[in-house]
């Protein structure tokens, strides 16, 4: 049963607002070989080096990389899982409010296109 678009709103809007600190961007931790190669790094089975941890965003249409220890990943990991339920919540809201929209106007709902653009069938 589907609930009420009221009910599902008051619920993203409580969500939304439970939300706290949200970093945008990317987390990559890396283990690494280098390029000497008596080094631990080439062996069976290898060692590698590392773990390097690098925070990676887009600041004004360019890429900023931060490294982070492993100490700051603990830290601010819950701030990247954050953004992504905001952007989850986001999408839910901007589609509940759209349906709201067609059902109050009465308007057909709109064909899913591809990625091409073109409709789908």
């Amino acid at each position: 049963m589907e609930k009420n678009p009221e009910t599902r709103l008051r619920e993203l809007t409580d969500e939304l607002a439970e939300i706290g600190f949200a970093l945008p961007g990317t987390i990559n931790v890396a283990m690494n070989r280098c390029g000497k190669p008596g080094c631990a790094c080439h062996a069976e089975p290898p060692k590698l080096h590392g773990p390097y941890v690098t925070w990676t965003r887009k600041v004004s249409g360019k890429t900023v990389t931060r490294r982070f220890s492993a100490e700051q990943l603990e830290r601010y990991r819950p701030w990247f899982e954050n953004r992504r339920r905001l952007r989850e919540l986001t999408a839910e809201l901007e589609a509940l409010s759209l349906e709201a929209a067609e059902r109050a106007e009465g308007w057909e709902p709109a064909e899913p296109r591809s990625e091409d653009g073109r409709h789908r069938g």
